[in-house]
């Protein structure tokens, strides 16, 4: 239920000139991203971005455990940002979780590989991910990361809600994101995946 936002676990922040030509700056100064759903041939690169973004390959493991399990995996919510060559840069998943017993999303893992970060990699595939996730019909996304690095995205502490995991975190680093404000916004105790081990 961590990420490897862009500013953790990275190399320096490099000058637009230590940029590989073919990856062009956008205009804000980040570099364009082509994101896509994830596919079967990315498996092993999907695996070997999470292994590479964290400190061991818990988070690796844990997308696999996930895409074996058929009430947690949605097909379609596992995005990729790939590089000018091609290779897998960023990877993000939402998975199904429940709030007071009500299916909602969980995003996570959220890695960038360590040579593509600080380079809006990790951004591009959460915000491709995040709007796939606006066309379907869920409600909330949920969120256990850096307060600093989400509310970028719209995410606001899950407790405005009156959503809580069901274990001790900083209120803070538990997020939010409505998706569809058409209805209520389910209530109650978190309850991840068996994967995630909490």
């Amino acid at each position: 239920m961590t990420d490897s936002k862009e500013s953790k676990h990275e190399e320096p922040s490099r000058s637009p000139h230590d940029r590989e030509p073919e990856q062009p700056l956008s205009g804000d100064g980040t570099t364009r991203w082509t994101t896509r759903p994830e596919t079967a041939a990315d498996t092993g690169a999907v695996y070997a971005v999470n292994a590479a973004a964290f400190p061991t390959d818990a988070e690796a493991r844990l997308v696999d455990a996930l895409r074996d399990d058929p009430q947690a995996w949605l097909p379609g919510l596992s995005y990729v940002a790939e590089a000018a060559d091609r290779s897998v840069a960023a990877h993000a998943l939402l998975t199904r979780c429940l709030v007071g017993g009500a299916p909602v999303l969980a995003l996570a893992p959220v890695a960038t590989a360590p040579g593509h970060q600080r380079r809006g990699a990790g951004q591009a595939v959460v915000r491709a991910l995040l709007d796939a996730a606006r066309l379907r019909p869920e409600p909330l996304v949920l969120v256990l990361g850096h307060p600093e690095y989400y509310p970028r995205f719209g995410f606001v502490p899950a407790s405005r809600y009156g959503i809580r995991p069901g274990f001790e975190v900083p209120d803070e680093a538990m997020m939010a994101l409505v998706l569809d404000d058409s209805g209520p916004v389910p209530r109650g105790t978190i309850q991840y995946p068996a994967a995630f081990g909490v």
